[in-house]
């Protein structure tokens, strides 16, 4: 069984593996749509992580990580805790670089959780995520890591990006 991570455990997994890959799941897409009250944001002013969407032609890089059987229950037991924020376990189907797929699981926030914010313009996204602070750190740190490690995978990532960038330029603004 493979765990597969599309925003922080990217860069952060924060359990041990033994190997990690990158891989793709089919039909689905990273959007920060999903409202962050215990990690990037607090209650009252959530910041915005990612989640997945269904979109039927689309597909989603990230990074799988193979666990050893008899430490799997316990990660996922740490994982459904780090998760919690509106987040469900789902399975997945991973399609890997060499043309193998494997069973996996991921998390995803959809719409029927409190915490989902849903889509916005771009510029508000950014404003939201500029001002947005949690236990874990700026949101914008979440933003400028999960897209540094897209980058890292070749990843075409078109509505991250953007918002990115238009973080960036609002930071410039107020500088």
């Amino acid at each position: 069984m493979w765990i597969f991570g599309y925003g922080s455990l990217i860069w952060n997994p924060g359990f041990p593996f033994i190997q990690s890959r990158p891989a793709q799941i089919q039909g689905w897409a990273r959007r920060l749509w999903q409202g962050s009250t215990d990690h990037r944001g607090v209650p009252g002013a959530p910041g915005r992580v990612a989640t997945l969407i269904k979109a039927r032609s689309a597909s989603c890089l990230g990074m799988a990580y193979q666990c050893a059987h008899q430490e799997l229950a316990d990660i996922l037991k740490q994982l459904d805790v780090r998760e919690k924020g509106g987040y469900q376990r789902i399975e997945v189907d991973l399609y890997f670089h060499d043309g193998s797929i494997a069973d996996g699981v991921t998390y995803l926030a959809g719409p029927n959780n409190p915490d989902y914010l849903g889509e916005a313009p771009i510029t508000e996204i950014a404003m939201q995520v500029a001002s947005a602070q949690g236990p874990s750190g700026l949101n914008s740190d979440y933003v400028r890591l999960l897209a540094d490690a897209l980058r890292s995978l070749d990843a075409d990532e078109p509505h991250l990006f953007e918002i990115e960038k238009r973080l960036s330029e609002l930071i410039s603004e107020v500088s």
